[in-house]
């Protein structure tokens, strides 16, 4: 019989998203990946990498980092004839022409190095832009990653990409998604086996649910549902999952103790009796989900 640990050690990528921002999103991330680390070759990717902040709550020991860079283009003015070719090809405005000039926009450039590619006159090189950073250690028995986009930098797909190579072969990775539905949310959680919405019963937690279920949908991906502060709202939420055949993984309620340990950079699986059992629980069930490839039947989503 395959036990639970043996169907981890296959690898089980573990996504935790929210359509918006403040729902406990990296404090259940974070608390998992603690409380699986006893059973299971646990890594924690925080790829939200404009505003990451899970290391302040497990403080990791940083080992290595590695620059992120984006191509972008450099062009050599005497080959150029001016022709406009780049600039027609560039679907991001990141080249004009203006007369016997070129200006490249470095900011609005997506390397997609269509310009190089097209230029008849071969005037068009590429150099390395830095964009951000990747850095990795460890925190206890978890493996920890993180991203930095660099400030003032627009494009967070890329780096996004750089912290997902640190996914290996075994073992349970889970991925801190940033909040929201718009790119740098899909490039975090596309490729995972299960993903975790978290919201709270608000009209406003209600909405972006709703937004983020038709994102996993629409990228296929399973996904069950955890209610935080769930005594402090209405049934709405359970209602709309229910609709949606939509699982409820958990429901955490609002504890002052557990936002004071929040306040200190702190984690409820080692500050607070009760929890780490709590989160070991929902975490095997997540794992087991995960693990058996259970898709359930997300059904249109415009009645929240």
């Amino acid at each position: 019989m395959t036990t639970m640990t043996d169907r981890a050690d296959r690898r089980v990528i573990i996504s935790v998203a929210s359509g918006k921002g403040g729902t406990g999103k990296t404090t259940l991330a974070v608390n998992l990946a603690l409380a699986l680390s006893a059973f299971h070759d646990v890594r924690l990717i925080d790829a939200d990498v404009e505003e990451p902040n899970a290391h302040i709550f497990l403080r990791p020991d940083l080992e290595g980092s590695r620059t992120v860079e984006l191509p972008v283009p450099e062009v050599d003015k005497d080959r150029c004839r001016f022709c406009g070719r780049c600039a027609e090809v560039c679907a991001y405005g990141a080249v004009t022409v203006i007369a016997d000039s070129v200006l490249v926009f470095p900011e609005l450039c997506h390397g997609c190095g269509g310009c190089t590619l097209l230029c008849p006159e071969k005037a068009v090189t590429e150099r390395p832009r830095a964009i951000g950073v990747v850095e990795w250690g460890r925190a206890g028995e978890v493996a920890f990653v993180h991203g930095r986009l660099n400030p003032g930098e627009a494009l967070v797909p890329p780096v996004t990409r750089a912290v997902k190579e640190f996914i290996r072969p075994g073992g349970v990775t889970i991925i801190d998604a940033p909040p929201g539905t718009a790119c740098p949310a899909v490039a975090a959680v596309s490729g995972s086996d299960y993903c975790v919405l978290v919201t709270e019963p608000t009209p406003f937690g209600l909405n972006d649910l709703a937004l983020a279920v038709e994102m996993v949908r629409k990228l296929g991906l399973p996904a069950g549902v955890v209610i935080n502060r769930f005594d402090l709202g209405d049934r709405r939420v359970e209602d709309y999952c229910a609709r949606q055949r939509l699982p409820v993984l958990g429901r955490i309620p609002f504890d002052r103790k557990l936002a004071e340990a929040y306040a200190r950079g702190r984690t409820a699986v080692d500050d607070l009796p009760g929890w780490r059992d709590r989160f070991s629980a929902l975490g095997r069930e997540i794992l087991e989900r995960a693990s058996n490839g259970r898709r359930p039947r997300i059904s249109d989503v415009s009645d929240p």
